[in-house]
């Protein structure tokens, strides 16, 4: 082969032009892209195989790096300006996903957590094993991402910054290595079952021990591949297991495997008569099957979760003055103008600021009924304009857009675990350590009675019990659950959530746009005649231009007046200085009730230095569909917390067949409502959409907050329903009990299985080929279990 000094001489990739690595090969210097290559081609030819170079016919595999220069190679990872893409700043801490190789069952991700955990700075670790992704913050002054990634590697886990084509690449990779090693276990299987058969059950007519030991010479021929290359992947992850002074449920697969091998060889070359290679082999390949299904619905549930980056466009259409330029959608800072067309994808989220258009938003609320959007309406990421050219400025960065924003609450999901989960994952360390004792007291047993039949009742012990169903029953019930219901709209923050919302005894709901539309109009209105309705209209005007309550939409004026000291008292109204006079609009409450008789139920006020001079009745509609919503919750009670006035609240209830309500509260009576529910015992969920709601969210058991909710309910809320509609608050609570029974389900049957086979495996009544069969298919019980919460 040809080589230019510009390729490496070993791998033929590019060199780098300001480093040199050279090394004699065939009389030559000879250039290479890393100190790697240069390493490997000076073994081969320190060996005397430099021949290798010359008779070859392709270039090799780039080496792997020595520690330094892989160091120096992490390090790229702590440049800002890399970084930008893939790390998030929260305050002082630095958020990333990473997407990590090598993740094979729940104890990986407890040992990554456990070993970041230990470097100083790190402040939360999070290990999504169904997606095999880690969710990290840390602290910049005191860890290196290049650090983080480093004691990563040295556990033996790769990782690297998640980006959505790596990752699926990442993927792809693993699971053609799964079908290789699965396909080469279940060939080899096939052949050595039928050559044990022939020996078992003598259908080769009094078989000579010559033949025998022929066959017994054939089958460890073709066990070998098997035992070393498609279970190495048991053995790696009992090894990190181990150096991390822990035990996983590989420890006794690997011992399993370990010794019948060892037995089947020393047996074989001893002329013995009893070996177990299509154990082996059916054990490996039941095993591998087992995880690759477990594999196929991770990667299924995580597509589900992951969809929505595949709505985002790669390019954008800036408008810089009277010209259009194209730039990668990810360059877009806020202010800048982008223009989509009709049918086009919105690259980025923004504010309408020229044009009309109904938004297909299916893509993030799950309902398919399209939502007119004009100017001055937000506008988010991935979403379709159906009808219209509209410009949009940019209001968010794309990697703080509401989709990824979504994606990194998902990830974040995983960082609270439910009781049942943690249980499972302490169980499972301690059948492990209960297995292995058991294992050796049954050797030792067996030894003192019948020394031939020791070794291989030990085994079937081993196989038999291996926790692995006890692994999977709630990482993977968890995962197709949290990605189903992302798939209908709403998006849980906490995993605990689910279990937490299945106990739920009360539905504490507050009014105003979460069960009504927030769509106020004026029904009535009164002002002081020494004032004009232009003067209140500008005030009013004026005062909720920076208000995010419903009713700021009913108050416009063209031109606005000076505002100073303004002020936003959540729960009660807002104020502030005009023409230095101080304004407040609010409800009664805001004015210790002290406001004049109208001859109409009034619930909002003005006042000028504390003088009522305006007053309107204003009140809004229910929701479509709310009352049927409500109608199914038959099983909790349902109550109504709300700021407004009993009259507007008392007519809401009465329509809702709400069982209780309270009106006129202020956040913290709110507060102290949610906290006397909470002190007889019952677990209380309260759904909200406005700054006053935040305190009370954030007390709640379960806190939802709906689509239209303001950014700090969204916040405090553990649940987001992406629709401001309450139509999937029903499929919440019924995923979440159906969660519960399925991890139940799946740690009964696990439990149960190991319970009942313990007893058969200690006694000698099952052979390592039944133990191999029964483990199996107890695993992927629990799998195909879990898989039922996708539909």
């Amino acid at each position: 082969m040809q080589y230019s000094p510009e390729q490496c001489y070993h791998c033929g990739q590019p060199n780098q032009p300001d480093h040199a690595y050279t090394a004699e090969v065939l009389g030559h210097d000879r250039n290479f892209c890393c100190p790697g290559c240069q390493a490997v081609a000076t073994a081969i030819v320190d060996n005397g195989l430099e021949d290798y170079y010359q008779f070859r016919t392709e270039s090799a595999e780039q080496a792997s790096l020595p520690d330094a220069a892989m160091l120096s190679r992490l390090q790229m990872y702590d440049d800002p300006q890399l970084q930008e893409d893939f790390v998030v700043h929260n305050n002082d801490a630095h958020e990333i996903q990473l997407t990590v190789e090598g993740i094979t069952c729940a104890a990986c991700g407890w040992l990554i957590e456990k070993q970041l955990s230990r470097l100083n700075g790190i402040r939360q670790v999070s290990v999504n094993i169904a997606q095999r992704r880690a969710w990290v913050k840390w602290d910049n002054q005191h860890v290196s991402l290049s650090a983080i990634i480093q004691r990563l590697r040295k556990i033996g886990y790769k990782g690297f910054p998640f980006q959505a084509d790596d990752h699926e690449a990442s993927y792809a990779a693993e699971q053609k290595r799964f079908i290789q090693k699965l396909g080469l276990a279940g060939l080899m299987t096939m052949q050595v079952m039928m050559l044990m058969a022939a020996m078992y059950f003598d259908l080769l007519d009094n078989m000579s021990a010559q033949m025998q030991q022929y066959f017994h010479w054939i089958a460890l021929v073709l066990t070998t591949p098997v035992v070393f290359y498609s279970g190495s992947t048991f053995y790696l992850g009992a090894i990190n297991a181990l150096q991390a002074r822990t035990v996983n449920m590989d420890v006794p697969v690997t011992l399993a495997i370990g010794v019948t091998y060892t037995a089947g060889v020393y047996t074989t070359v001893t002329a013995g008569s009893d070996v177990y290679f299509e154990s082996i082999c059916m054990f490996i390949f039941l095993l591998l099957l087992s995880r690759f299904a477990e594999h196929r619905s991770r990667h299924k549930a995580m597509q589900i979760s992951a969809n929505m980056l595949q709505y985002i466009p790669m390019t954008a259409t800036v408008v810089d003055g009277d010209t259009l330029n194209s730039c990668l959608a990810k360059r877009l800072q806020p202010g800048q103008t982008v223009m989509v067309k009709a049918g086009e994808v919105i690259p980025v989220d923004g504010t309408i600021v020229d044009g009309r258009a109904t938004i297909d938003e299916s893509m993030l609320t799950g309902e398919f009924t399209p939502v007119f959007k004009q100017v001055g309406d937000q506008v988010f990421g991935g979403t379709i304009s159906q009808r219209q050219t509209i410009y949009i400025r940019v209001t968010n960065p794309l990697k703080y857009s509401l989709v990824n924003q979504i994606l990194r609450m998902q990830s974040e999901a995983m960082a609270t675990r439910p009781r049942l989960a943690l249980a499972a994952d302490k169980l499972s360390q301690y059948f492990v350590t209960a297995v292995l004792t058991v294992a050796a007291l049954t050797y030792w047993y067996w030894y003192q009675q019948q020394p031939e039949d020791a070794l291989w009742i030990m085994v079937a012990v081993l196989v038999a019990t291996c926790p692995c169903a006890l692994g999977l029953a709630t990482p993977t019930a968890l995962t197709c659950a949290v990605a189903s219901l992302n798939k209908q709209g709403v998006l849980v923050k906490r995993a605990d959530v689910l279990e937490a919302v299945a106990d739920c005894d009360v539905l504490a709901l507050d009014k105003t746009g979460t069960l009504t539309d927030g769509k106020f109009s004026i029904v009535n209105h009164w002002h002081e005649t020494a004032w004009t309705q232009n003067q209140i209209d500008r005030i009013m005007a004026t005062l909720e231009a920076r208000s995010e309550h419903p009713i700021s939409s009913l108050f416009n004026a063209d031109n606005l007046l000076s505002l100073t000291d303004f002020e936003i008292i959540p729960g009660q109204g807002i104020r502030g200085t005009i023409e230095s006079k101080q304004y407040k609009v609010g409800s009664s409450a805001f004015f210790n009730n002290d406001v004049p008789v109208t001859p109409f139920s009034a619930n909002v006020y003005l006042a000028c230095n504390q003088t009522i001079i305006a007053a309107w009745q204003i009140s809004d509609s229910i929701k479509p569909g709310v009352k049927d919503t409500l109608r199914q919750f038959t099983e909790v009670k349902k109550i109504i917390l709300s700021g407004d006035t009993q009259a507007n609240v008392e007519r809401v209830a009465r329509d809702l067949q709400i069982d209780e309500f309270h009106f006129a509260l202020t956040p913290r009576q709110k507060l102290e409502k949610v906290s006397e529910i909470q002190s007889s015992s019952m677990r209380i969920m309260m759904l909200g959409d406005g700054i006053n709601d935040a305190p009370v969210l954030a007390q709640s058991d379960i806190s939802v907050a709906v689509g239209n909710a303001t950014d700090i309910a969204k916040t405090s809320a553990d649940i987001i329903l992406l629709s401001p509609q309450l139509d999937s608050l029903n499929k919440v609570f019924c995923l979440a009990r159906r969660t519960k029974s399925v991890i139940r389900q799946n740690m009964a049957w696990a439990l149960g299985y190991n319970l009942l086979v313990l007893p058969l495996a200690v006694s000698g009544l099952l052979a390592p080929w039944m133990a191999v069969i029964g483990m199996s298919i107890s695993s992927m019980i629990v799998v195909f279990n879990s898989t039922r919460l996708l539909r």
